[in-house]
């Protein structure tokens, strides 16, 4: 996996390669790159997929010391690493997570479609009860590291504290393995979790509607009705906010679509950017890999 030198410190990111349309999934709190590996797998057979794994409590880079790791500042770094990968005709996907709305409100030049699935929007910040819990540990001496250690249970990630509500089967144990190890073992890593947490405004998406209304970008917004973690309204209320919004309905999936239903939301990714290509072609970008450090 390739790695690169941002302001807050080194990011790891998936790249599929290929010269297809550019699609940059985003994960949640807790989790990695690998939550969109069934939908990847799907799209990266005409699109270039890149998928970063940023500071949210699963990544195996600690950041640099005094960085700015609330949601404002994450929501930087990801329009720093599209920036510095040079993309074009480039869709970001939203999911759970809502610091890449924020991306989209201050670097709309550096995006052509947004795809929004279930996501923290408005006032639904921290989101149901996980996000409750995840706040309640990132402001408790030692709770993440308590948290990542009962997440080692299987049973214990069904509670609906934990993944329970955030999607239809249970997280695959390989996967809940992968994003647990960090926070487990790197006390560095815990503490940008806990920078996240203790730094993030609970009204930073509220502050940017205006902003969301305001985008022209055409945007996808892919949503269920389970409104256990997301409100099941919020999904239609970002596409009617959006002047460009469309609005499609996901069902049998809660927030977590790409793993209870990977194959229809690759193909309502695909059909979104078929439907809106771009008026004029992409400049030619650097090959892959170019302008990335790898590091050991």
């Amino acid at each position: 996996m390739p790695a690169i030198e941002l302001s807050a410190g080194t990011i790891d990111y998936l790249d599929t390669g290929g010269d297809g349309p550019v699609v940059v999934p985003v994960h949640g709190v807790m989790m990695d790159a690998t939550v969109w590996r069934a939908v990847v797998a799907d799209l990266r057979t005409d699109h270039r997929c890149i998928v970063p794994t940023l500071p949210l409590g699963a990544h195996r880079r600690p950041m640099r010391p005094g960085a700015d790791l609330s949601m404002n500042g994450q929501a930087e770094l990801l329009a720093e690493l599209i920036e510095r990968l040079d993309l074009d005709d480039l869709t970001l996907v939203v999911n759970d997570w809502g610091g890449p709305l924020v991306t989209a409100v201050r670097h709309a030049d550096l995006i052509d479609r947004l795809v929004v699935t279930p996501c923290e929007a408005f006032d639904n910040m921290p989101p149901g009860l996980p996000g409750r819990f995840a706040e309640i540990a990132g402001r408790m001496p030692g709770g993440i590291f308590l948290a990542a250690q009962a997440l080692r249970v299987p049973a214990l990630r069904r509670l609906p504290t934990t993944f329970g509500p955030m999607a239809v089967s249970p997280i695959p144990g390989d996967l809940a393995a992968g994003w647990i190890a960090a926070a487990r073992h790197q006390r560095a890593v815990r503490h940008d979790l806990e920078t996240y947490i203790r730094s993030t405004e609970r009204d930073v998406l509220e502050a940017i509607v205006d902003d969301l209304a305001a985008l022209d970008i055409p945007t996808l917004v892919a949503w269920t009705t389970d409104g256990r973690v997301m409100p099941a309204e919020h999904g239609p209320r970002l596409a009617e906010l959006l002047p460009h919004g469309h609005y499609a309905e996901i069902p049998g999936g809660r927030v977590l679509v790409q793993l209870d239903q990977p194959g229809p939301v690759a193909d309502m990714i695909r059909a979104f950017i078929a439907d809106h290509p771009l008026a004029h072609p992409p400049k030619p970008g650097p090959a892959v890999g170019a302008k990335v450090e790898h590091r050991p």
